[in-house]
C-alpha cells in the first residue's frame, strides 16, 4: 500500500545549504499529500498539526469522505446505497475483507458472526461489579476490555487466524454486551442473544424482551436499527478511530484497541452528540422560542451552540442526515406518532437554519446526530444508551481498520512529537535553598 508519486517538492532552509525533496503522492481520489517524512531526516525539522487537520496518519482502502461535497464512500460505494439496499452485516463484510458479498461468502459471514454472540458465562458476574447507576458506556469499556482474559486464544496479533477470530467475536459480542450493560442498569434479567434473528433484531430482542412473555421484533423498526448501525459503522479517520489505531500500533491486544476506541468515542464532542440535540430541542421547548434561540447563538458572548449541524468534516449536507431523515419518518408513522412535538420542533429548527444567511456561509448543514436522537427515542431507547448504540455500530469499523493496519508491512509504532514550550534545562536547586 503506498500512494502513486506525481512529483516532489524541494525544501530549502533559508540561510543554509541544506534541502530535501518531499514526494508528492496521489490517492484514488482526494487531495495529494507530501510525504513529510524526509523534513526530520534531512533538515532535523518537523511539522505542527494540532488536531491532524492536515496530516494524513495512515494509508486505507475503507472509507473515503468529500466534505465540501457531501460524499462519503465504504470501498467505492456511496452511503445512501449502502443504507437503501444492503443490511449491516453485508458491510461489515465490505468493510472487513474489501468487498460485498455474494449469497454463499454472505451466509458464511453471518454464520461466523451468529456463532459468537454468546459471552463467557463468567462475565455475567463481572457486571455485578459495577453499580446500578453506573452510565452504560463505563460498563462496556470496562466489559470489552476484559475480553482479553476470557479469550487468550485468540491474541496474537500476527497471526491472521486469530485476527479472523476476534474481529468476529467482537462483531458478535458488542450487542450482547451492550444490551446486558442496559439490562443491569434498569434492573432486569439478561436476554441471551437468538442466533435465529438478524443482527439488528437480535439486539433489540435482548434489549426488550423478558423471560415471562414472548417478545416480537417490529420489522420497520429492525430495519431503522439495521440502518442506523450502517451509517455508523465507519467514518475514516475520527478520534475514536485514530485511537484504536494507535494502541494497535504497539501490538496490544484488539479487544484492548477497542476499549480504548469506545473509551475516545465516549466523548460528547465525538459519540454523545445526538444525546446532546435532545437536550437541545428539550431546552428551547417549543417552535415559538426558536428565533430567540437561534439569536442566542449568534451570539458569540452567549455559549450557547446549535447541536446536530455542522461537522467537523462535512462542509455541505451530511449525506446520511437524509436518509436518516426517511428513516425518522418510517419510525414515528410505524409507532403511530403523528403529532411529534420534538420532531414538529426539529423540522422547523432545520427550515429556519437552512434558510438563515448566517447558517449558509458558516454551512451548518443538519448532520446525521439531528435525527438519530429523535428515531431512538421514539423507539424506547434511553439517552444514556445513545453512544453505546454508537459504539456496537463503530466496532465494525475499528476492527477493520485494525485488521488493515495490522496487515500493512509499513506498519510501525505511532509516535507524535510536539513543539515544546517549557523551560531550557536547569539546574536543580535543594529544597533548603528554593
Amino acid at each position: 500500500m503506498t500512494g502513486a508519486p506525481i512529483g516532489s517538492v524541494t525544501v530549502t532552509m533559508d540561510g543554509t545549504d541544506k534541502s530535501a525533496s518531499l514526494p508528492l503522492l496521489a490517492g484514488t481520489i482526494g487531495p495529494s499529500v507530501f510525504d513529510i517524512r524526509k523534513l526530520y531526516t534531512d533538515l532535523d525539522l518537523f511539522t505542527y498539526d494540532p488536531g491532524y487537520g492536515g496530516t494524513a496518519a495512515c494509508e486505507s482502502r475503507i472509507t473515503y469522505i468529500d466534505g465540501d461535497e457531501g460524499v462519503l464512500l465504504h470501498r467505492g460505494y456511496p452511503i445512501d446505497q449502502l443504507a437503501e439496499q444492503s443490511t449491516f452485516l453485508e458491510v461489515a463484510h465490505l468493510l472487513l475483507n474489501g468487498e460485498l458479498p455474494d449469497k454463499e461468502e454472505l451466509a458464511e459471514f453471518e454464520r461466523g458472526v451468529m456463532l459468537h454472540t454468546m459471552v463467557h458465562e463468567q462475565l455475567r458476574q463481572f457486571y455485578n461489579g459495577f453499580r446500578r447507576d453506573a452510565h452504560p458506556m463505563a460498563v462496556i469499556c470496562g466489559v470489552v476490555g476484559a475480553l482479553s482474559a476470557f479469550y487468550h486464544d485468540s491474541l496474537d496479533v500476527t497471526n491472521a487466524d486469530h485476527r479472523r477470530i476476534s474481529a468476529f467475536r467482537l462483531i458478535a459480542k458488542l450487542p450482547t454486551i451492550a444490551a446486558w450493560a442496559y439490562k443491569y442498569s434498569i434492573g432486569q434479567p439478561f436476554m441471551y442473544p437468538r442466533n435465529d434473528l438478524g443482527y439488528a433484531e437480535n439486539f433489540l430482542y435482548m434489549m426488550n424482551a423478558v423471560p415471562a412473555e414472548p417478545y416480537h421484533v417490529n420489522p420497520v423498526l429492525a430495519r431503522a436499527m439495521d440502518r442506523i448501525l450502517i451509517l455508523h459503522a465507519d467514518h475514516e479517520q475520527n478520534a475514536s478511530t485514530s485511537t484504536v489505531r494507535l494502541a494497535g500500533s504497539t501490538g496490544a491486544n484488539p479487544f484492548a484497541c477497542i476499549a480504548a476506541g469506545i473509551a475516545s468515542l465516549w466523548g460528547p464532542a465525538h459519540g454523545g452528540a445526538n444525546e446532546a440535540v435532545l437536550k437541545m430541542l428539550a431546552e428551547i421547548g417549543h417552535k415559538d422560542h426558536i428565533p430567540d434561540f437561534i439569536a442566542r447563538v449568534k451570539d458569540k458572548n452567549s455559549g450557547v451552540r446549535l447541536m446536530g449541524f455542522g461537522h467537523r468534516v462535512y462542509k455541505n449536507y451530511d449525506p446520511r442526515a437524509k436518509i436518516m431523515e426517511r428513516t425518522c419518518h418510517e419510525v414515528l408513522d410505524e409507532l403511530g406518532i403523528k403529532d411529534d412535538p420534538l420532531l414538529e420542533l426539529a423540522l422547523e429548527l432545520e427550515r429556519i437554519a437552512l434558510h438563515d444567511d448566517y447558517f449558509i456561509s458558516k454551512k451548518l448543514y443538519p448532520n446525521v446526530d439531528f435525527y438519530s436522537g429523535i428515531i431512538l427515542k421514539a423507539m424506547g431507547i434511553p439517552t444514556s444508551m445513545f453512544t453505546v448504540l454508537f459504539a456496537v455500530a463503530r466496532t465494525v469499523g475499528w476492527i477493520s481498520q485494525w485488521k488493515e493496519m495490522m496487515e500493512d508491512p509499513l506498519q510501525r509504532i505511532g509516535r507524535p512529537r510536539q513543539v515544546y514550550t517549557g523551560h531550557a534545562q536547569r539546574d536543580f536547586v535543594v529544597l533548603q535553598a528554593r
